[in-house]
């Protein structure tokens, strides 16, 4: 899931940045209030924690922006005002909860996952038999588990994300390995190929599973000279 947090103390920020993405989140910081805005214009994150102490831009402001963009986003603020005034109004400027420092980050992360459960769009994503949870970073396929990688997992989530797309390689490249587009490298053959023996992935022969992989639906398919795709069937081939 694509978080963002705004916060002022820098030393505060990475710790949460670094605490999110031990969960697997992809994580941007923003030290000011126009750098929250910026960021959000950009790409719009599925969840934010705001604090209200910021430069440039006071956090009731970047609050208030936020809601004329999406009254989706799950918004978490994080502050040391204690006034049960600031809460309310927080509140009714449409935040969906509210956290006073000092805290627990046990209980930070709990409050996050109860919020993109409640609120995010797209938290379940299903093709066939596979189903994916985003929140819990889990994948089972015909209600079996099934365990992957960091970045196994975050190609599969990208090709579910875009399914019925073609997806280049090079844009895999970018997206889930944050490498050049034009890098010489095979890692996402690879990593398909991967993901393929872990979902025995009929669209490849499996001559080491014989689990019944060919009664399974073929999920990834191969799009020649392009990359990959899931949830497409006309025009390509295996």
């Amino acid at each position: 899931m694509r978080l963002l947090i705004a916060e002022d103390d820098r030393a505060l920020g990475t710790f949460l940045m670094r605490g999110l993405e031990e969960d697997g989140h992809e994580v941007t910081m923003a030290t000011d209030g126009e750098m929250a805005m910026e960021a959000a214009r950009r790409n719009l994150p599925e969840m934010a924690v705001l604090d209200l102490n910021l430069p440039r831009r006071d956090g009731t402001e970047v609050l208030e922006f936020f809601r004329t963009l999406t009254q989706d986003l799950p918004i978490l603020i994080l502050s040391a005002r204690q006034e049960p005034e600031t809460r309310l109004r927080c509140l009714e400027m449409g935040a969906d909860d509210y956290m006073q420092k000092p805290f627990s980050f046990a209980e930070l992360r709990a409050r996050c996952r109860a919020l993109l459960r409640r609120r995010a769009p797209g938290l379940v994503l299903r093709q066939g038999d596979i189903e994916m949870k985003r929140v819990e970073r889990s994948v089972t396929r015909r209600g079996e588990e099934v365990a992957l990688t960091s970045k196994e997992y975050a190609l599969l989530e990208y090709l579910m994300l875009h399914r019925g797309q073609p997806v280049s390689r090079a844009t895999l490249l970018q997206e889930v390995w944050n490498l050049r587009p034009d890098a010489g490298t095979n890692v996402v053959d690879v990593y398909i190929n991967y993901l393929r023996r872990k979902l025995h992935d009929p669209s490849i022969s499996h001559n080491d599973e014989g689990n019944g992989a060919e009664t399974l639906t073929p999920l990834i398919r191969t799009v020649r000279g392009v990359g990959y795709t899931i949830g497409a069937e006309a025009g390509l081939g295996a």
